[in-house]
């Protein structure tokens, strides 16, 4: 298992850069140059171009991603996503990944901290994380894993995968949505994920 931080997010990078060649996609790793934006790329038939920010974690026990305070910021443009990367135990192994638009991952991050911090089954005080230490577990992304296929269109028009306690948390007044969240307006139609 890779431990150093940096190679964990240099192989989930070059991963994603690979699996995205194989469906099509000329991608490019922007080295640090692009805040929000670790690869762009553009599919060679339609030349749709999209722009992936790539969390990679080490498998463990209970895998989670951290998403901090940034991982509750909306999407600025239709063509911006996620890939959570999960890498395998063994360097043989293929990694997971979890294609998410990238509103959906301010949602999540921002309903999954606040309902685990404001729990009523949760005594007062004990929990006090701020925002920047929220993570997001596997089973909240499996709805999205290996969608490769959504890259091809709008992530505002992409089907909302994330479980469905995640909706009922995100008309709950103790949780809702963060500020300036798309889904102000409106949640929109979750699919069974």
């Amino acid at each position: 298992m890779v431990r150093d931080r940096k190679l964990v997010t240099s192989a989930g990078e070059h991963f994603v850069c690979s699996v995205l060649a194989r469906f099509g996609w000329a991608a490019s790793l922007t080295r640090e140059g692009l805040e929000r934006t670790d690869i762009l790329a553009a599919h060679t038939e339609s030349r749709w171009m999209i722009e992936v920010q790539v969390k990679a974690i080490s498998a463990g026990s209970r895998p989670s991603w951290p998403l901090g305070k940034k991982g509750t910021i909306g999407a600025e443009t239709e063509r911006e996503w996620f890939v959570l990367v999960l890498l395998a135990p063994s360097p043989r192994d293929r990694p997971r990944a979890f294609i998410v638009p990238r509103d959906h991952v301010a949602a999540a991050t921002w309903i999954g901290h606040l309902s685990w911090l404001t729990s009523p089954d949760v005594p007062a005080g004990k929990r006090n994380a701020g925002i920047d230490a929220a993570r997001i577990g596997i089973n909240d992304w499996l709805g999205y894993e290996e969608r490769w296929d959504l890259l091809k269109g709008s992530a505002f028009e992409a089907p909302v995968l994330l479980p469905a306690w995640m909706k009922s948390m995100a008309n709950e007044p103790r949780v809702g949505l963060p500020q300036g969240h798309r889904w102000l307006g409106g949640t929109p139609e979750w699919s069974e994920a």
